[in-house]
């Protein structure tokens, strides 16, 4: 994840990055943020209390799964989209918005079932602290790139608009599908 934030320094082939180069606009800070304003409005740095309410009423139950997160990330994005005349949403930017929804099963939840409890996720956010008093502690393992790129298909599929056909509807049934050439 470290070699992934080095494009946010703008210097060519550097090797390090800071705080303030991971707040520029369009690089890891983007519009749709599941807790922070969009550049446009103002302050996109702060956590926002309005927003992340927002995101977190997709999060309904004590567990939160990826169709959940990925449904929070749609929402902000529709939200963002309709109201922010500078709306901004590149492959790259994508990229990284998919690692936010991903992010907390990483850091706090369980990567093999791609769940992590809400309680941690919400004081996480809202309390910009890891939850040690609430039981969480850092993994005894490093999570391997395998790993982040099978939740980065899971969370992928999950923010996706798009569905398989309906396995009842025949070819000849569905008027959206040309029909097959002999």
């Amino acid at each position: 994840m470290f070699d992934q934030a080095l494009v946010a320094n703008p210097e060519p082939n550097a090797t390090w990055f800071d705080l303030d180069h991971l707040n520029r606009h369009n690089i890891l800070e983007h519009d749709a943020s599941l807790s922070r304003s969009d550049a446009y409005f103002g302050n996109n740095h702060l956590f926002n209390q309005t927003i992340f309410d927002e995101s977190r009423k997709y999060w309904t139950g004590p567990v939160i799964d990826s169709a959940m997160l990925g449904n929070s990330k749609i929402a902000r994005q529709l939200q963002s989209k309709s109201t922010n005349p500078t709306y901004t949403c590149t492959d790259a930017v994508e990229h990284f918005s998919l690692g936010e929804i991903l992010a907390p099963v990483i850091a706090l939840g369980d990567i093999e079932s791609a769940t992590v409890q809400k309680n941690l996720v919400e004081y996480f956010f809202e309390s910009e602290r890891l939850p040690t008093h609430l039981g969480w502690s850092k993994r005894s393992e490093p999570v391997m790139l395998a790993d982040i790129l099978r939740l980065l298909k899971i969370f992928s599929k999950a923010s996706s608009l798009l569905t398989k056909p309906l396995e009842s509807a025949s070819r000849k049934e569905d008027i959206h599908v040309p029909p097959m050439v002999d």
